[in-house]
């Protein structure tokens, strides 16, 4: 790959974090992969054939800020420093206003926001130590747009990104990037539970869901590489979110035709 050598990921059991995972694995990095279900993390590393001489696991739960600490801590004492850390774990359920319960809105909220927050401030106080270093944090296109169905999710990535770019610019003046990507929805197991969810149907309106595989391309053959400040996929996809960010009264027209589009695809995408 010849950049940064040095990983530090959350998230790496299912989904984004586990590809990744196998896309640095295979690019020869170490890394330190965490998840808060480490039985599921150790089936990844197993069925990925990730070297024990190179990937380190570890239980982490990014909702615990002591836990960071231990957790970067150990991987310094491994790899003698962290060049990358990705704060990819996530959470989301679709709900609409009414039917929010306390425990959705605090996962929501601890695990897509605080996760972040904490992740992203331990990482930054090693990096200032060795003098270098690269934080990217997945926020999401609802943190670009109003999402009817996802007001919860959407203001935790509000959030998620408005910190991010604060940090990008307190940063960047010390040799820290922080990358913020924005993608639209990707086949994960995020979507398994929003099967017959009424409230989930703006997720299906694209034509093609992304892959994990669209993710792993664009940070492995452009963020890591030229480090930008923010980055949405498909773009075109981010231009329409970020319109409706500045003219929210379009979502009265737009939202229910993507709505109807999307419960659509939505139920092909189960049956399928």
């Amino acid at each position: 790959m010849g950049g940064p050598e040095r990983f530090f990921l959350t998230g790496c059991a299912s989904g984004i974090g586990r590809h990744l995972a196998d896309r640095l694995v295979a690019e020869g990095c170490r890394l330190v992969a965490t998840d808060i279900n480490d039985e599921h993390l150790r089936t990844a590393a197993e069925q990925g054939g990730w070297p024990a001489d190179r990937v380190r696991l570890r239980r982490l739960d990014v909702r615990d800020p002591q836990e960071w600490e231990e957790a970067m801590a150990e991987a310094v004492a491994a790899w003698g420093g962290i060049d990358v850390v990705m704060n990819i774990a996530g959470f989301m359920q679709s709900e609409w206003v009414h039917q929010s319960t306390v425990r959705t809105i605090d996962r929501h909220i601890d695990v897509n926001l605080k996760g972040v927050i904490h992740g992203t401030a331990t990482a930054s106080r090693q990096m200032l130590r060795q003098g270098h270093g690269h934080i990217i944090n997945i926020a999401s296109i609802a943190g670009l747009a109003p999402i009817p169905g996802l007001a919860v999710y959407a203001a935790t990535k509000y959030a998620c990104r408005g910190y991010s770019l604060a940090a990008a610019l307190e940063l960047r003046e010390r040799n820290i990037f922080v990358t913020t990507i924005s993608p639209d929805a990707v086949d994960t197991p995020l979507l398994a539970p929003q099967e017959g969810v009424d409230a989930a149907a703006l997720l299906f309106s694209s034509r093609h869901l992304l892959t994990v595989e669209d993710i792993g391309r664009l940070v492995i053959e452009h963020v890591l590489k030229h480090r930008p400040m923010e980055v949405t996929i498909p773009r075109w996809r981010g231009w329409v979110a970020r319109l409706t960010n500045i003219f929210p009264w379009l979502g009265f027209s737009l939202a229910p035709l993507f709505r109807w589009i999307g419960a659509k695809r939505q139920q092909h995408y189960f049956r399928g």
